[in-house]
């Protein structure tokens, strides 16, 4: 390459807009599974910006280095933690989430797409990077399932995704602000930003679904709604059928009870259903499609990276078969 295309190629780079995906990852279980399968993903839908992966400091190395092998840029965070109170979370792991609030502190990039290590990008979303700046954009959350049951909204059958369905009673004021769900969404990191949000948290007691409630009351006045297409949460399926297409999904978070995909076994409430069986599979068909490998990582060791993430479950434990369904 002569000197003047040296020149001209990093003069684009200077120009290009600094984007990334960026996910969070604690602790030694099977979670990387789910993040490896995620840098798959976005490489099949041929997404042209990085995948960060935040990381507390107890994920261990060889998990670290299963993530490298996949394209992927490991940054080491520091915990978060929320004010200690006797707060019951929805669910206890939640409290770690908090830790999130470090990829506020990115300002390498000037806009990124957060995604939780139980997703998966079926389609790519690039466009999402060119929303308007200064919001907050996410897909809203549903409140009709039983984690929910402390809410007011679940206890009068109101959720935000069919709100014609229960009106919200006037007698109890108006009705609740847009929530979203906090497992995706397209943000700009920024260091005042990142230092007003853990100003913030030392102040604000912890409520039942931790760093969700916290961002969306921080980002209240500034948050857009975008269409589930980009966080299809698996409960709307048989909860809110009517506003779900799956063939135009593009993003699929495989957070109900029982619907990990490396974890799953169709014994929990609703995991027998066909559509859940199918993206399971196209799931499972990105996960151990070789082809998609990060080619050093392939040209390197072939075979021995996917050998290797199989072998972690849950606890760490030592597990060489899997169960996949059949989709109808």
């Amino acid at each position: 390459m002569s000197q003047n295309a040296v020149s001209d190629y990093d003069s684009t780079l200077d120009v290009c807009p600094k984007r990334a995906y960026v996910t969070f990852l604690a602790g030694n279980g099977d979670y990387v599974k789910g993040v490896a399968g995620l840098a798959k993903g976005l490489r099949k839908a041929k997404s042209l910006y990085p995948l960060v992966v935040a990381v507390l400091p107890d994920v261990p190395e060889e998990h670290r280095e299963i993530l490298r092998s996949q394209g992927c840029i490991v940054r080491e965070i520091e915990p978060v933690y929320p004010p200690e109170n006797q707060t019951q979370f929805a669910m206890a792991y939640y409290v770690i989430n908090y830790s999130k609030l470090r990829i506020w502190e990115f300002v390498e990039y000037e806009k990124m797409i957060y995604l939780d290590g139980d997703i998966q990008v079926f389609d790519n979303i690039d466009h999402l990077f060119d929303l308007a700046d200064g919001y907050f954009y996410a897909v809203m959350d549903c409140f009709c399932e039983q984690t929910w049951s402390s809410s007011p909204q679940y206890k009068i059958g109101y959720c935000q995704q069919c709100p014609e369905k229960v009106k919200w009673p006037v007698e109890m004021g108006s009705p609740p602000p847009l929530y979203f769900n906090a497992g995706m969404f397209v943000y700009e990191p920024n260091l005042l930003t990142y230092h007003d949000l853990l100003e913030t948290l030392k102040v604000t007691p912890p409520t039942s679904f931790a760093e969700q409630d916290f961002l969306n009351m921080f980002f209240r006045e500034i948050y857009k709604p975008i269409p589930p297409v980009y966080n299809l949460v698996l409960a709307l399926l048989w909860r809110h059928p009517e506003n779900v297409d799956l063939d135009k999904v593009k993003v699929v978070h495989y957070c109900a009870a029982g619907s990990k995909p490396w974890r799953y076994t169709g014994k929990e409430e609703n995991m027998e259903r066909e559509d859940i069986k199918l993206l399971v599979k196209k799931w499972w068909d990105i996960y151990e499609d070789e082809s998609l490998d990060y080619k050093n990582a392939t040209m390197a060791e072939p075979g021995k990276l996917g050998s290797l993430i199989s072998t972690f479950t849950e606890d760490g434990v030592v597990n060489h078969q899997r169960i996949a369904p059949s989709a109808a």
